[in-house]
């Protein structure tokens, strides 16, 4: 009778968020403290990359080329589409093949699989965290002083995070039954570099153009948080998809694609899930 007694509490432990939350911070920190652990620069190589893409790009668009000269604050404008594109690309190529990399995982033990694709994106996450720490710097560079406006950031990176599990896991779940994924899905994150708007003004675009891009969250998110830090608009050509879909919702189209993407993933991934042990 004891034995039952104890025995019910622990598994309604083991299926709550408590739980959850708890493994993936400690299967996170693991993959994190991994991903460095031989690098003789250790964490630092978390800085090195976005840095290294500042850098080529700064050097050709603000002293080569003169796009950047009609963007007010052209330094932390690029920055900070560099830092969160290099989020939302790193985190779904950790997710996308960590099903069938976990496969062993998932035979041995009896859990829930979404565990897995969700401790691959925290590392990321905690990367994204220390990067952050280059946009201080050179804010403070920049003399940009903080607002209260600062904390809308908030919303939007949760936003982010959302789109990004959410494309994470449905990559996952299909690159289960079809390994080709991972090369489409690297086609296409090269192409989303140059199709962001991450070193360009977007409003340099047609009209036609400015709308297909704004159907892409990161995009929304993107400009947004550029809006936020740094005061408004950076120049003639920057908009934002209230301005861009003026008179039809705004920003709200972007954001109920994120919410039509996230269940749409979620209950592909759960009726794929019942699979993927006999898959891998």
């Amino acid at each position: 009778m004891s034995t039952t007694s104890q025995a019910l509490p622990a598994s309604r432990a083991t299926r709550g968020v408590a739980y959850y939350l708890r493994v993936l911070r400690v299967v996170g920190a693991i993959d994190f403290k991994a991903k460095y652990s031989d690098a003789a620069l250790g964490y630092l190589w978390s800085v090195v990359k976005p840095l290294a893409y500042f850098g080529v790009l700064w050097l050709v668009f603000a002293h080569l080329l003169r796009t950047a000269n009609q963007t007010a604050d052209f330094t932390l404008f690029l920055l900070i589409g560099i830092l969160l594109f290099l989020f939302f690309v790193d985190a779904v190529s950790v997710m996308l093949p960590s099903i069938v990399e976990g496969g062993a995982t998932l035979r041995r033990l009896a859990f829930d699989p979404i565990l897995i694709p969700l401790s691959a994106s925290v590392a990321v996450g905690i990367t994204f965290c220390v990067n952050v720490s280059a946009f201080a710097v050179f804010a403070a560079i920049q003399r940009i002083e903080p607002r209260v406006e600062w904390l809308l950031v908030v919303p939007l990176l949760l936003e982010l995070g959302l789109f990004t599990i959410a494309v994470g896991l449905l990559l996952s779940a299909l690159y289960v039954r079809f390994r080709d994924v991972s090369q489409v899905w690297e086609l296409v994150a090269q192409l989303l570099f140059f199709a962001t708007a991450i070193f360009y003004p977007i409003g340099i675009l047609p009209d036609w153009a400015q709308k297909i891009a704004f159907l892409n969250p990161f995009v929304q998110v993107m400009q947004d948080v550029r809006h936020v830090l740094l005061g408004g608009a950076s120049g003639p050509y920057d908009v934002s998809a209230d301005a861009v879909y003026a008179g039809y919702g705004g920003r709200l189209i972007p954001i109920a694609i994120v919410v039509v993407v996230s269940l749409a993933a979620l209950a592909f991934f759960r009726r794929e899930g019942r699979y993927f042990a006999e898959r891998i």
